[in-house]
């Protein structure tokens, strides 16, 4: 047996190194960078006795470029790393948003983006939704090359990538938008959210809303887009009130999830809520 299969823990020198290390794990093996939700796999109940891939020690997951027309962010970039780099940008006020007021400062110091993305059972990662308002696309890496996919299929597909499949990065096309995350958590600072509404809008003369991406998460079990209402807040001016009243109106297409820190109706409850908070959060941007 190859000696890697034989280390509950291997450190990966490079992309190659750790593309060929997962494959030669299969099944039994997993990538590890920030580790924050796999430390706390045996409270869940989850498997613990997995042949993990040390991610830390290649540069490139740590690296954010910021070019005209892209933003492209490794997938060992943290939150605290992200909160910093991307608040200057008024397009990816969201995702610095999403990633500065997540979980506890110690975490953020730990999490990373990759880990946000890959984790399937995080109902509340907060900055999926950020990431879905902003168009990302993530790019994979294999044995066979490269490929980009849109989030919305790679949270589709997450579940079931080949062994040797890794997150090599996001990567985010530069809009003149403005963009907003609104959390809601019940008690402090390190709750996990009981909703989350991410939006990102284009405005054109007169503050209208020539197009809008609209995501929630936590109130399901994999965030998503509110298409409905997206459509109906194109071609209309920007009124945070309005844009609530219009959530009111298409929140029948969710089916909440119920937790032990809110029921599901609760989450669609305060959605409208949570749009007129963005909306009023984008109001202030312009």
């Amino acid at each position: 047996m190859d000696m890697k299969n034989r280390e509950s823990l291997y450190v990966a020198a490079s992309l190659a190194d750790a593309v060929d290390a997962l494959a030669d794990r299969g099944a039994a093996g997993a990538p590890l960078a920030g580790a924050t939700w796999i430390m706390r796999a045996g409270l869940r109940q989850e498997k613990r006795d997995l042949a993990y891939v040390a991610l830390t020690k290649i540069d490139e997951l740590g690296q954010v470029a910021i070019l005209d027309h892209q933003i492209r962010i490794g997938a060992c970039v943290t939150h605290a790393q992200l909160a910093i780099l991307l608040s200057g940008l008024p397009e990816c006020r969201a995702l610095a948003e999403a990633a500065g007021r997540s979980a506890n400062p110690a975490i953020r110091q730990m999490a990373t983006i990759g880990g946000n993305l890959c984790t399937v059972n995080f109902a509340a990662a907060d900055l999926v939704p950020a990431l879905i308002c902003l168009d990302t696309r993530v790019e994979l890496l294999t044995r066979k090359g490269t490929e980009e996919v849109s989030i919305e299929k790679f949270l589709a597909l997450r579940a079931h990538l080949d062994p040797d499949c890794l997150v090599r990065s996001v990567v985010i096309p530069r809009k003149a938008c403005r963009s907003a995350h609104i959390r809601l958590p019940l008690r402090k600072a390190g709750d996990y959210p009981v909703a989350i509404v991410s939006v990102a809008a284009e405005l054109g003369s007169g503050n209208m809303v020539e197009s809008a991406r609209v995501a929630v998460g936590s109130v399901e079990p994999t965030a998503r887009r509110w298409e409905e209402l997206e459509s109906a807040l194109v071609g209309r001016r920007l009124d945070p009130g309005y844009a609530a009243e219009l959530a009111e109106r298409h929140t029948e297409s969710f089916q909440g999830r119920d937790g032990i820190e809110a029921s599901g109706w609760y989450r669609i409850k305060v959605l409208p809520s949570l749009v007129r908070r963005a909306f009023q959060t984008i109001e202030r941007q312009v």
